[in-house]
């Protein structure tokens, strides 16, 4: 379900905000690159430098893992493409 949601928005820019333990987040903005079974890797463009994350479906499901397009989470059933 949840993969079949991001699959609309493969290519497109997103929001990405990930809970990295110990009151760490992050949040960038990059493009939904790929999907894949049991992951989905964002492209993400920081400071001159541009590098590939992966997470998990579950990361989604267990919140670790936000993503947004124009403040609309994905990933959940909440928007569609």
């Amino acid at each position: 379900r949840i993969r079949g949601d991001l699959e609309n928005f493969v290519g497109q820019r997103i929001k990405v905000k990930a809970n990295r333990g110990r009151k760490k987040v992050m949040e960038a903005e990059g493009i939904l690159e790929g999907i894949y079974p049991k992951l989905f890797v964002v492209r993400l463009n920081e400071r001159q430098s541009e590098r590939r994350v992966s997470y998990s479906y579950a990361d989604l499901l267990t919140e670790t893992v936000e993503l947004s397009i124009e403040d609309t989470r994905i990933g959940l059933g909440e928007a569609t493409g």
